[in-house]
């Protein structure tokens, strides 16, 4: 009689067991759970743990949906957006979001992800066409690319939120000239910035001349004004000497005539080169035979004095 029972109590077990697996459900860190039961929202789990549920699933009882709780992100590729002054480029642009309200995401979209993306990434590329049409060439080229990011993102979000969805960030990966433009638009950078070279090579020709002018008028200055104090210093030390000679002169006018003579004798014969024809008996070598300076009467004329005047000072050699 038991070995009978036995197979009914191990099936009735299988099915308790199965029944309780069915009803079990895990919802880990990185997820969040729908529970539906008859097309209808049961429960919202956000927290991580082991939940219940009505076992098994037939004829649409209770089912269990898992969406991601991470931070997700939308990538939208070779944009081609137009701005103010007709010019297009190829945009990328990624989005980073998250699913922050998990009842509107289920019935806006019936928890389809790909459903969310598809209408996040129209309003994606709408914004950034109309973000880029209000500018010009430049700001998309500039630092207001910033500016641009911001506003894009303000504009998501408030269609974001009706699916259920948070926009954490906006960002501009890639801005390129398109082919089409790009040949005529880099011919023109380059006018630009060769005229903006011409302009600074200008200026920096006359900021160089002016300097030039300045640095000459100094120069004629500073020579004048060094000839000017050269001629003041010379003409002092010219009075100086004259007064060292005089002052010598009166305290011994023999030797001051005999150095003199000397002096004159070395300017006189101190090249090789040089030739005087005068008289043995000229008062220029009255020193040569005589020490005193006084000249010996020549025998052509006896009755020649035996001293004569003395010469006229010369001046010594520099």
């Amino acid at each position: 009689m038991t070995s009978n029972r036995l197979p009914i109590i191990l099936l009735i077990l299988a099915i308790v067991l199965v029944g309780l697996y069915s009803s079990i459900f895990v919802v880990n860190a990185r997820e969040q759970a729908i529970v539906v039961r008859f097309g209808q929202i049961q429960s919202v789990k956000t927290e991580p743990g082991i939940y219940f549920k009505l076992p098994f699933g037939f004829m649409d009882a209770d089912r269990v949906q898992l969406v991601e709780k991470q931070a997700l992100r939308l990538d939208l590729d070779n944009i081609r957006v137009q701005v103010q002054d007709g010019q297009t480029f190829d945009v990328d642009a990624f989005v980073i979001y998250n699913i922050s309200d998990v009842r509107r995401f289920r019935e806006t979209v019936s928890g389809d992800r790909e459903a969310a993306e598809a209408r996040l990434r129209a309003q994606l590329d709408s914004s950034l066409r109309r973000v880029y049409g209000l500018r010009d060439y430049n700001a998309a080229l500039s630092e207001e690319r910033v500016a641009m990011m911001l506003e894009i993102r303000d504009d998501l979000r408030t269609d974001a939120e009706n699916l259920g969805l948070h926009i954490d960030d906006v960002r501009i990966r890639r801005t390129d000239l398109s082919p089409e433009v790009a040949p005529n638009t880099y011919n023109a950078m380059r006018s630009e910035r060769l005229a903006e070279a011409e302009r600074i090579r200008a200026e920096g020709n006359e900021e160089g001349q002016r300097r030039r002018a300045v640095a000459d008028r100094q120069v004629v200055e500073l020579t004048a004004g060094a000839q000017r104090d050269a001629e003041i210093l010379r003409g002092q030390g010219d009075a100086e000497r004259n007064r060292v000679f005089a002052e010598v002169f009166s305290k011994d006018q023999a030797f001051f005539e005999f150095y003199r003579s000397m002096a004159a004798y070395s300017s006189a014969l101190s090249s090789q080169d040089t030739t005087l024809v005068l008289s043995p008996n000229s008062e220029f070598f009255r020193f040569f035979d005589n020490a005193a300076g006084t000249l010996q009467p020549s025998p052509a004329n006896p009755a020649a004095p035996a001293a004569a005047a003395p010469a006229a000072p010369a001046q010594p050699a520099n």
